[in-house]
């Protein structure tokens, strides 16, 4: 792991990651083309409107090959949004996921925010457990139809 970089994201890695999220959600998950269209707006609104003092995303690289993303959004002046973490099939179970996390909450707080939230589904199990061994706590869960499957919708908060 120590040959990986954590770069910041640029607007050369957004069909990488559409496709990745895209790609990966529908074979693990079944999720439709809605899931792919999502993270195409979400990328497209970050690359046009981010606040670089108060914003950033990052994706991971191992020599010529992109292995994951996490990305810190402004909520309001005091809360942040975890967004778009996503490790490749490769990268899992090699604390790559603690690294990423770190960094991002590492930028949370030196931008001064004071609390974080993020949205996800129970499915993501390994994500779930990372979430609740930093201090995340569940706030709430409900049963949802997204990108064409019935989930449980999650929301997660932790104060920095």
């Amino acid at each position: 792991m120590d040959d990986i970089e954590i770069r910041k994201f640029c607007a050369q890695d957004r069909d990488w990651l559409v496709a990745e999220h895209r790609d990966a959600y529908a074979q693990a998950e079944g999720f439709d083309d809605s899931f792919g269209v999502l993270v195409a707006g979400i990328l497209d609104d970050f690359l046009r409107e981010q606040q670089p003092e108060h914003e950033a995303g990052w994706i991971a690289w191992q020599q010529d090959q992109r292995l994951g993303s996490i990305f810190c959004v402004r909520l309001d002046g005091e809360t942040a949004k975890l967004r778009l973490f996503l490790l490749s099939e490769k990268a899992r179970g090699k604390g790559l996921g603690q690294r990423m996390l770190d960094h991002c909450m590492g930028f949370a707080r030196a931008r001064g925010y004071r609390q974080m939230k993020l949205w996800t589904h129970e499915s993501h199990r390994a994500a779930g457990a990372l979430y609740a061994k930093n201090g995340w706590e569940l706030m709430s869960s409900q049963p949802v139809v997204s990108f064409g499957q019935p989930l449980i919708e999650q929301h997660w908060e932790i104060l920095l």
